[in-house]
């Protein structure tokens, strides 16, 4: 069984953020794989282990100048990984993001693709689902558990009522949420051996993308970054026996009642 995992290298969120001049997000400095998807690189080493056969593919769309995040995932047990790095690229929005992985996963053919629902810079929560359907394959979100059986994946997700239980025939594409695996940590060894393991490195001019990415492809600009208002400090009450009327006071005050 062979799976493809979708990572993103993000800068290290405990170092500031800074953006230059195009409102792009600065991404010169330390890049670390994203917490989000060491959850799919799991999931995806162990239903290989099960399977009896197969391997991990991770494939990234980024800067191959540092590749800290990828080692991480190689080192953690994924075969090998395949980066799309290009200057080009710089801007693309999500549906080119899709493009991108979508044509670097074609050149794999896996039995399946495991992706985050979204990532922790970006926040869109459209790429998977826009790379499931480029790919031309059936998408299930959210999966809490994820099992195999022969030619079918079976997913659990999770509900306000409960779990919807639905199954897809492979290959197909299902994003994860965080605790649907405890991730492990790399050992030692893998550390070391991850340093050996192949990494492929492409161009957009290698996948036949030409003018599908970067701003000239992109359907969105970023005109301007602000920093967010700083939320003012809340009403306070002390409770005299009349603590109700108050509240509904303030939601009438509102427009909520």
């Amino acid at each position: 069984m062979n799976v493809v995992v979708c990572v993103k290298q993000i800068p290290d969120p405990a170092a500031p953020q800074s953006f230059d001049s195009s409102n792009y997000l600065d991404r010169s400095g330390k890049l670390i794989l994203d917490e989000a998807d060491t959850y799919g690189v799991e999931m995806a080493l162990q239903l290989v282990d099960k399977a009896g056969e197969g391997e991990v593919t991770v494939v990234s769309m980024g800067s191959a100048s540092e590749l800290a995040g990828v080692r991480n995932a190689l080192a953690m047990g994924a075969a090998k990984a395949i980066i799309v790095s290009d200057d080009a690229l710089r801007g693309t929005d999500a549906l080119g993001t899709a493009k991108v992985l979508a044509a670097a996963i074609k050149r794999v053919s896996p039995d399946l693709v495991l992706a985050a629902t979204e990532s922790s810079d970006g926040y869109t929560g459209t790429t998977p689902v826009q790379l499931a359907e480029l790919l031309g394959f059936p998408s299930i979100t959210f999966a809490k558990s994820v099992t195999v059986e022969g030619s079918t994946a079976h997913v659990s997700r999770q509900t306000e009522a409960g779990y919807d239980e639905i199954t897809a025939p492979l290959p197909a594409l299902i994003t994860v949420t965080a605790g649907v695996v405890e991730p492990r940590y790399a050992s030692f060894k893998g550390i070391m051996a991850a340093k050996s393991k192949p990494v492929e490195v492409l161009s957009a001019a290698d996948l036949g993308l030409g003018d599908q990415v970067g701003p000239v492809g992109a359907r969105q600009e970023i005109v301007s970054v602000e920093k967010a208002e700083s939320r003012q400090a809340g009403e306070k009450y002390v409770d005299e026996g009349d603590g109700a009327q108050k509240i509904v006071a303030y939601l009438e005050s509102i427009k909520v009642i």
